[in-house]
């Protein structure tokens, strides 16, 4: 990666694209992001331009992508929302890659998932499979990341864990909550992809963390290292979306869906293949105890802010 090198990040004022801004400012490359977030401050300065995400305007999209060597996309949606769905989602990356193409990008980095497939009942992992396959069959020199669960200071899942560990005197597993995960810190998946974008093989890589735990052995952990030990029961999925959703409503926010529910007893956030991140999440947990969870997270104020 030559110092001097135009990149180019979408979201990077966001969770994983702000952690893959910085480390390829600090290789020496200029750095733009594409966002919808243009009213955020920019945690960058002068040091990263930016340029709307403009789906509507596929034309803007080529003009600035304009001299970029490689695009990392972490553009994405968690869940089908009024302003907001997996579909649009979708097409919207597909139009980003034909736009990456017509500009003359070299390479794209691309965030996933695990476990994708077209052939799944979750739309999650069905939209995620079409756009792996897009971007394979576009002629564009590749690299797809397939993360789990990121952990981070911005994270929301791990946090909420520990928000509703701190706060209730039980804690509901869905079923019996020995199906497998395996958490990534941002950061390393932030390192993993600037690698990645350093060469054109084209390449998939299962971005994982060295820890693999069962859902209830992570609840467990998060309570042991705040301090908050409680009650791992198990509750039916069903009620459990229930109560999700009923707390979600209390905070103004969705907590979980039938989707991710569904795809964590299904194992889909675990694989079988060695760990490509190095940072375990109950080291950093142990360095973060005094702050983990003493907020809530909300995925519908951060795409608000």
């Amino acid at each position: 990666m030559a110092s001097g090198e135009l990149h180019a990040v979408t979201g990077a004022f966001g969770y994983s694209g702000r952690y893959i801004a910085r480390r390829l400012l600090n290789a020496g490359c200029q750095v733009i992001t594409l966002t919808n977030s243009l009213h955020r401050e920019n945690p960058f300065g002068t040091r990263v331009k930016a340029y709307p995400l403009n789906f509507g305007d596929p034309a803007q999209l080529v003009k600035a992508l304009q001299g970029v060597r490689v695009l990392y996309n972490t553009y994405w949606v968690r869940f089908n929302f009024k302003t907001f769905s997996y579909a649009a989602a979708t097409e919207n990356t597909l139009k980003l890659f034909s736009s990456a193409k017509e500009a003359g990008v070299q390479r794209v980095v691309h965030v996933s998932i695990t476990n994708p497939s077209e052939d799944s009942p979750l739309e999650y992992f069905r939209g995620k499979a079409r756009l792996e396959r897009a971007l394979a069959e576009s002629g564009l020199s590749y690299a797809i990341l397939r993360p789990t669960v990121l952990f981070g200071e911005e994270d929301i899942l791990i946090n909420n864990i520990a928000w509703a560990l701190r706060r209730f005197p039980v804690f509901g597993v869905f079923g019996d909550g020995n199906y497998r995960l395996q958490p990534i810190y941002v950061d390393d998946l932030a390192r993993i992809a600037v690698e990645k974008g350093r060469n054109l093989e084209n390449i998939i890589v299962n971005a994982i963390g060295p820890e693999t735990f069962t859902y209830r052995h992570l609840v467990t952990a998060i309570g042991d290292i705040i301090g908050k030990r409680r009650p791992v029961i198990s509750i039916p999925p069903g009620l459990g979306y229930f109560l999700g959703a009923l707390l979600g409503k209390m905070m103004g926010d969705v907590l979980i869906t039938r989707d991710e529910i569904e795809g964590l007893m299904a194992e889909l956030l675990y694989v079988e293949s060695p760990p490509t991140g190095s940072t375990r999440l109950t080291d950093w947990a142990t360095a973060n105890a005094k702050t983990l969870g003493s907020r809530y997270a909300s995925e519908l104020a951060r795409r608000k802010s």
